[in-house]
């Protein structure tokens, strides 16, 4: 039985490559991943990607605004040495802080988290995945802008454990 972190380095591992389709079995378990062939994104321009995201331009741009500010630095620079662990995303695609541009964030710098507590989303070939916490703490760094494109692995949150 494959794992899902197994199954997740092995859709990256696909989507990177220009193999169209794939079939693994093993132990009675068989994967098979389709890529579609009628849009290939390495063959597409960079506007052409930013079109086909369907993000309000107003949000995006509200949010750019907000980490101007000089406050947030200030956290990061005094609460870099004080994390016990680090909330990386288990895929390559697009952070978002909150469910809709509308809604609150998940969570925020001071924030207390359990394991199962959801901080955040990644959205990867328009499927919207919650990512959760895995430790209880309180985070003490924000580490990736609203609508940022992350990549597999990439810390997402710093959190003092508790």
């Amino acid at each position: 039985m494959l794992k899902v972190q197994e199954i997740r380095e092995i859709i990256r591992l696909i989507d990177d490559s220009n193999i169209n389709e794939f079939t693994y079995e093993t132990n009675g378990t068989k994967i098979k991943i389709k890529k579609p062939t009628t849009h290939n994104v390495k063959d597409t321009n960079i506007e052409e990607v930013t079109q086909n995201i369907a993000i309000a331009p107003e949000p995006v741009v509200q949010e750019k605004k907000a980490p101007e500010k000089k406050e947030p630095e200030v956290e990061k620079e005094t609460s870099m040495e004080t994390f016990d662990y680090e909330i990386k995303s288990p895929m390559v695609g697009t952070f978002y802080k909150a469910p809709s541009p509308e809604s609150e964030p998940y969570v925020k710098v001071g924030h207390k988290v359990e394991e199962t507590s959801i901080v955040c989303i990644v959205e990867a070939m328009k499927l919207f995945n919650e990512i959760e916490a895995e430790v209880s703490g309180e985070i003490i760094e924000v580490l990736v802008e609203d609508g940022e494109l992350v990549e597999y692995g990439q810390p997402l949150f710093r959190v003092k454990t508790t």
